[in-house]
């Protein structure tokens, strides 16, 4: 599964790892993502979302999200 962030877009970062002898290796930082179940456009359905977005407010989470009443649509 892919470390993307489906918010933001955030991705992994890659780099080099540098110890005190100056020993290179190449490393990779990755997002920090948690499972989240979040009122989308399409229903609520679990997402994977990093810390900063969850932080930052920019995910509404299924249980605090507003009820919306389903009305019926009349056919003309």
């Amino acid at each position: 599964m892919a470390q993307v962030c489906e918010m933001c877009g955030k991705k992994p970062l890659f780099g080099n790892s540098v110890s005190h002898a100056h020993n290179v290796a190449r490393r990779r930082w990755n997002v920090n993502l948690q499972p989240v179940k979040a009122a989308t456009a399409h229903g609520n359905r679990r997402i994977r979302v990093c810390a900063a977005c969850i932080r930052a407010g920019k995910v509404i989470k299924a249980a605090h999200a507003p009820k919306v009443a389903k009305v019926a649509v009349a056919k003309a």
